[in-house]
C-alpha cells in the first residue's frame, strides 16, 4: 500500500525549530518527486519546499529560504523538513506529498501530486 505519513508538529514560540518527519511506505522516496506543502488559517494550501531526487535538487518558497531545509533519508525511506527561526505566518497543517513515478521535475510535480499524507499541525505562538 502507497502511504505517506508525517510526524513532528506541535507548537512552538516564535524563533524556534521544529523538525517534520514524512515517511513513505510503498514505493521509495529515492525514486521519487517529494514535495511539503502546507496550509493556514483561512489561506491557500501552498507549496513549501521540494526535493527532486534524481537530480538532488532542492526547491524552496521564498518564504522559507534561508529557514527551512529539506532532506532525505533513504535507509529510513523518510524525508525531513527542518524549520528554523519559525514566524506566526508559519502556523499551519503541513502535508508531504508526492507525484506518479514519472514525474521526473518539482516544476511538474504541482499539478500531479497523488499521493498525500494526512498532514500535521505546526501552531507558532507565543
Amino acid at each position: 500500500q502507497v502511504q505517506l505519513v508525517e510526524s513532528g508538529g506541535g507548537l512552538v514560540q516564535p524563533g524556534g525549530s521544529l523538525r517534520l518527519s514524512c515517511e513513505a511506505s510503498g514505493f521509495n522516496l529515492d525514486d521519487s518527486i517529494i514535495a511539503w506543502l502546507r496550509q493556514g488559517p483561512g489561506k491557500e494550501r501552498e507549496g513549501v519546499s521540494c526535493l527532486n531526487s534524481f537530480t538532488g535538487r532542492a526547491d524552496y518558497v521564498d518564504s522559507v529560504k534561508g529557514r527551512f531545509t529539506i532532506s532525505r533519508d533513504n535507509a529510513k525511506n523518510m524525508v525531513y523538513l527542518q524549520m528554523n527561526s519559525l514566524k506566526p505566518e508559519d502556523t499551519g497543517v503541513y502535508y508531504c506529498a508526492a507525484p506518479p513515478p514519472e514525474i521526473r521535475s518539482c516544476t511538474q510535480a504541482g499539478g500531479y501530486l497523488t499521493i498525500w499524507g494526512q498532514g500535521t499541525l505546526v501552531t507558532v505562538s507565543s
